[in-house]
């Protein structure tokens, strides 16, 4: 499953192999975050010389650093530690030199360090060969979080009663496997669409975008985005919206029509009765002569 594989901050071992007399090499993530309770996934590749080999030639392991025999992931799931059965899954395909591993239900204790082992096996009984190599130089380990992050929100701008208006709620977590679940407080299905990138080694984010067309009675109304997280335990945040309402411009230009409205009849009389005063002046003066 190759968008689990990344190349950059990625720390690079190998082992020589006693058989070609060349290096393999592995590539995993140093360091996760993972939250008890959720899942996790370990990104990791590798690589040898010579032709590619299928699958069904290839058996990978995963155990506990400086301890070979403390199996976390295996085929086989009789070797597997009890507290690991069931909760690991190889989610990379070792045909395609792919090691990713899934650990779900995340436990206090799974913080490893855990290394990647690959083996040879013979094709007709499937059998393990002396064909092993452990990449132990540097292995992943777990930073454990007692609680998920909380979501993000985002406004595109101002909102404007009668147009489209885009919320953005958005949140990063280390297991691409299981995203997470957002629901918002408002709205439809219809309304939202949902991404999920890369952003760093190990580390994703999935984005929940609502679009909807605000009104006025929403202005001063609250929004909240709820993320529910692989495991069961949910984060939300809440944002106030401000809708700037399209009749507020008319609120604001009858009044100052109505008194430009009032200061020009004002005017007009003040005129006439000047008009009128003056012509009064003249009667009289010429009524004495």
């Amino acid at each position: 499953i190759q968008p689990y594989i990344f190349v950059d901050n990625i720390t690079k071992f190998g082992i020589c192999s006693p058989a070609l007399g060349e290096k393999w090499t592995a590539s995993v993530v140093k360091s996760l975050e993972a939250v008890v309770g959720s899942c996790v996934v370990l990104p990791c590749s590798f690589n040898y010389p010579g032709k590619l080999l299928p699958t069904s030639r290839l058996r990978g392991i995963w155990h506990r650093i400086k301890k070979d025999e403390e199996i976390v992931y295996s085929e086989d799931n009789t070797k597997v530690l009890d507290s690991f059965k069931g909760r690991t899954n190889m989610l990379g395909k070792l045909g395609d030199k792919n090691c990713t591993l899934e650990i779900t239900d995340v436990k206090d204790h799974d913080n490893g360090p855990f290394c990647f082992r690959i083996e040879l096996v013979k094709t007709h009984d499937n059998k393990e060969t002396t064909e092993k190599y452990s990449f132990v130089d540097e292995c992943a380990e777990l930073k454990m979080q007692r609680d998920p992050p909380e979501p993000e929100l985002f406004q595109s701008n101002t909102a404007v009663q009668g147009k489209p208006y885009a919320v953005t709620c958005s949140v990063r977590h280390t297991c691409p496997s299981h995203v997470p679940v957002f629901t918002w407080s408002r709205g439809s299905k219809d309304d939202v669409i949902h991404i999920q990138k890369p952003v760093l080694s190990g580390i994703w984010e999935t984005q929940s975008i609502m679009v909807f067309i605000p009104e006025e009675k929403d202005d001063h109304t609250q929004i909240t985005c709820t993320a529910a997280f692989n495991g069961g335990k949910v984060k939300s945040r809440s944002i106030q919206l401000n809708v700037k309402r399209i009749g507020n411009i008319y609120h604001i230009m009858i009044p100052v029509a109505v008194a430009i409205g009032t200061a020009v009849i004002f005017g007009v009389i003040c005129t006439a009765v000047m008009k009128k005063y003056n012509m009064f002046n003249r009667l009289s003066r010429m009524s004495r002569r």
